[in-house]
C-alpha cells in the first residue's frame, strides 16, 4: 500500500507544470500559478513593443524613401540643366554657321554686311526717335519720370525708352473725348438744324475738313430724326403704348438706333465706302427737301441695286447664256444689302428713318409720299 502511494505521489508531481520565472511573476521559479491581470500586462507589454518596433520600422522606411525621391530629383534637375546648356550651345552654334554663311553670301554678291547694316538699322532708328520726339516736344527724363508718378502711373516699364514713355504720358494726357447726350452718343460735334442741309452730290476727297463737315452732317441728321422718333412715342397715350402695335413701333424704334451705330461709328471715324457714302448723300439731300419717292429710290439702288437678279438663281436652264456673266459687271449693279449683317441693318434702319419723316415732315406734293 505504501508502495502504491509512493508511486501516485511520483506521478502527479511530473504531471504538474513548474512556472518559470518571469518578471511578471516577481521572478519567482518556484511561483506555480499566475493571474489574469498579471497575464494581460505580459500581453500589453508585448503589443506596446511590437508597435514601437512597427512604427521605427516604418520611419526607416519612410526616410529611405525621401532620401531616394530627393537623389532622383536632383538628378534629373542635373540632367535637365544638362540638355539646355546643350541645346542653348547648340543653338547658338547654328546661329552663328547661319551667320557665317549670311556674310559669305552677301559678300559673294555685293551687298553690305550684316553689321553695316544692323548699324545703318540703329541710325535710322535713331533719327525716327528723334523726329519723334520733336514733334511731341521732347520733355526731361527725370521730370518726365515725375509727371507720370504724379499721375499714379509706373516712371518705367521694363525695355521702355525714353520716346516710348514720352509716347505713354502724351496718351495719358491727351483731353479725353466727350460724347454727345443724344440717342446714340457720338464724339462728332453735332450741327444745329440750319447748318444739316447737305449741299454737295459727290463725296468730298478723303481726309478733307469737307468731308468731316459732311460726316457731321449726316450724324446730325439721323439724330435729330432718332430724337423726333422718341418725342413722337413719348407723346402716344398710355393706351396706345401698351397696345401691341404700340409696343411693336417702340421696338422697331430701338432696334433702328441699335443698328445705327456702327454707321455713327463709320462716320467718328471717316472710313465709309464709296459706294455706300454717295447714295447716302443722296437720301438725305432728297429726304431734306421730302422728295421721299427720289430718297426711297436711291435707297432701293443702294440695297438691292439694279441686278437682273440680285438675290435669285441667274442659272434657269440648261443652256450656257452668252449674257449671264454681264449680270454683275457695273459697280452700282452691287447689292450692298447682301455684303454683311452690319451693313444690312444700318440699311434697314436709314429706311425706318425716311419711313418716320415723311410722317414727322409730310411732303407738300403728295406724289412725293412713299407707299
Amino acid at each position: 500500500m505504501a508502495d502504491f502511494a509512493s508511486l501516485m505521489g511520483s506521478a502527479l508531481s511530473k504531471s504538474t507544470p513548474t512556472v518559470p520565472s518571469k518578471p511578471g511573476n516577481g521572478g519567482d521559479p518556484n511561483k506555480k500559478y499566475l493571474r489574469r491581470a498579471e497575464l494581460e500586462a505580459q500581453r500589453e507589454a508585448a503589443y506596446r513593443a511590437e508597435q514601437a518596433a512597427a512604427v521605427v520600422a516604418k520611419e526607416e522606411r519612410l526616410a529611405a524613401k525621401r532620401k531616394r525621391e530627393d537623389e532622383e530629383a536632383e538628378q534629373k534637375a542635373m540632367r535637365e540643366e544638362k540638355r539646355r546648356r546643350l541645346a542653348e550651345e547648340s543653338r547658338a552654334r547654328r546661329e552663328e554657321e547661319e551667320l557665317a554663311e549670311e556674310e559669305k553670301r552677301r559678300k559673294r554678291v555685293g551687298l553690305t554686311s550684316l553689321a553695316e547694316k544692323r548699324a545703318a538699322a540703329a541710325a535710322a532708328e535713331a533719327d525716327s526717335e528723334s523726329c519723334g520726339l520733336e514733334e511731341m516736344g521732347d520733355i526731361e527724363k527725370d521730370e518726365l519720370k515725375a509727371k507720370l508718378r504724379e499721375l499714379k502711373e509706373p516712371a518705367t516699364l521694363f525695355a521702355e525708352t525714353h520716346t516710348a514713355r514720352l509716347k505713354r504720358y502724351r496718351v495719358l494726357t491727351a483731353p479725353k473725348a466727350v460724347l454727345s447726350n443724344t440717342p446714340i452718343p457720338t464724339t462728332l460735334s453735332l450741327l444745329a438744324e440750319s447748318d444739316m442741309r447737305v449741299e454737295v452730290t459727290k463725296p468730298p476727297p478723303a481726309k478733307s475738313p469737307e468731308r468731316k463737315y459732311l460726316f457731321r452732317q449726316l450724324a446730325s441728321y439721323f439724330t435729330m430724326i432718332l430724337i423726333e422718333w422718341v418725342r413722337a412715342l413719348d407723346a402716344r397715350d398710355p393706351a396706345t403704348k401698351s397696345s401691341s402695335q404700340g409696343r411693336a413701333a417702340a421696338m422697331a424704334m430701338e432696334q433702328s438706333r441699335e443698328n445705327l451705330r456702327p454707321l455713327f461709328k463709320k462716320f467718328e471715324k471717316g472710313d465709309l465706302e464709296e459706294s455706300i457714302l454717295e447714295p447716302v448723300i443722296e437720301i438725305v439731300r432728297a429726304a431734306q427737301t421730302r422728295k421721299y419717292v427720289d430718297a426711297n429710290d436711291a435707297y432701293l439702288q443702294l440695297s438691292i441695286g439694279k441686278a437682273a437678279w440680285p438675290i435669285g438663281v441667274t442659272m434657269v436652264g440648261i443652256h450656257e447664256r452668252s449674257a449671264r456673266e454681264k449680270l454683275h459687271e457695273s459697280g452700282k449693279e452691287i447689292a450692298h444689302i447682301l455684303s454683311d449683317e452690319s451693313t444690312r441693318k444700318y440699311l434697314q434702319a436709314i429706311k425706318r428713318c425716311l419711313t418716320f419723316a415723311q410722317t414727322r415732315w409730310p411732303p407738300d406734293d403728295h406724289l412725293q409720299l412713299m407707299g
